[in-house]
């Protein structure tokens, strides 16, 4: 058979009524054996003092006085319960109140109300649980927009090259398009840009659970950067900006996963070209005492101080229309963010609306 439960609030009454019978029945009780020595002494010393007391009289008063203590002990002994009684009912209700508030909030959260917030309390604990329990509503709230806009983001980014690859497939199979080379390469552009959703989005989910392994090892950044100065320079056309590597000739070996680092290095200086339609990128290498920087400085249409806060969330872009059609899928410098944090590293990020800007993340020295 499962033992009574007791509510916390009924547990709070019946310990305040526990402790007042305890410290009440011990009064009572010490008395009770003490008094009539009390009396009798306090009699023998009237005596002393030439006082004249009967015998008889002694066994009166002393019965006197045991009466009297009797009924005083019974009367404040019922005056106290009574108090107390009232009193530790009012302090469990006012203890009680804000833990019911928010029993009834979670319940509220439960059915999606994430807005709801609990009120301060003059209890400093409960005041403090408070606090924490608004706090986790906070993120709550802001994890399930994110959520939502994620979902919206994801759609949008999925359907628009699934459109197009479903646009030309029809026309293929009316008979409206002849297939050429130039057709195909447009299928097989926005298969790719599908691939690079798929892969990036596997990528920072990996990186935000915690499945990503980083293998950190002594890395030379010069042979890596010209390598992708190259890489990216073919891509370049006559009109474009102009792509550049700039760095001392004493920089020093770094510690970190040349793959990440790579991918790192890749995506932030895509997203520079993305961005530069004219002027120069680029590269820079500086080192203080314990790190290396790296910096990609673009001459591009820049950042808003509005906007700045916001590059790094997910599907975040700084013209939505603009970059779509540049193909920016808004989850690069997500990647880019989780990647240098998983090396224990930093980015910082400067930029200025139509006058370019710099992202530099650092490296630990080797």
């Amino acid at each position: 058979m499962n033992p009574v439960k007791l509510r916390l609030g009924t547990r709070l009454f019946l310990s305040h009524i526990a402790v007042m019978i305890v410290g009440f029945g011990s009064f009572i009780v010490i008395s009770k054996f003490s008094f009539p020595e009390q009396v009798t002494l306090h009699l023998t010393t009237l005596e002393k003092r030439g006082y004249v007391i009967f015998t008889s009289s002694k066994s009166y008063l002393l019965k006197g006085f045991e009466n009297v203590w009797d009924r005083s002990a019974a009367l404040s002994l019922i005056s106290g319960i009574s108090a107390a009684g009232i009193l530790s009912y009012w302090f469990s209700q006012r203890i009680m109140q804000p833990l019911n508030q928010m029993k009834n909030i979670t319940h509220e959260f439960a059915s999606g109300h994430l807005e709801q917030r609990m009120p301060s309390s003059d209890i400093p604990e409960l005041n403090q649980l408070s606090h924490s329990f608004n706090y986790m509503a906070t993120s709550l709230e802001g994890v399930e927009k994110r959520r939502r806009e994620l979902i919206s983001d994801l759609t949008h980014e999925l359907r628009t090259p699934l459109t197009v690859v479903r646009g030309y497939l029809e026309n293929l199979a009316d008979g409206t398009l002849l297939p050429c080379d130039e057709l195909y390469a447009k299928l097989v552009q926005e298969t790719r840009r599908l691939e690079r959703l798929t892969f990036d989005l596997q990528e920072l989910s990996k990186a935000e659970a915690g499945h990503l392994l980083v293998n950190p090892q002594v890395v030379n950044l010069l042979p890596m950067l010209n390598s992708l100065v190259e890489k990216f320079s073919e891509q370049l056309l006559d009109d474009g900006p102009i792509l550049e590597l700039d760095y001392p000739d004493d920089i020093p070996l770094v510690l970190g996963d040349p793959d990440r680092i790579e991918q790192i290095l890749i995506n932030l200086m895509g997203n520079a070209l993305r961005y530069t339609s004219q002027g120069t990128i680029q590269i820079s290498l500086r080192q203080d005492i314990r790190q290396v920087w790296v910096s990609i400085i673009d001459t591009g249409i820049g950042i808003s101080s509005e906007d700045l806060p916001h590059i790094f969330e997910r599907f975040w872009r700084v013209d939505k229309s603009r970059s779509s059609n540049f193909g920016g899928t808004g989850i690069g410098l997500a990647i880019v963010k989780r990647f240098i944090e998983l090396q224990n590293s930093r980015i910082i990020v400067e930029s200025e609306l139509d006058k370019g800007s710099t992202f530099s993340f650092s490296l630990p020295k080797a």
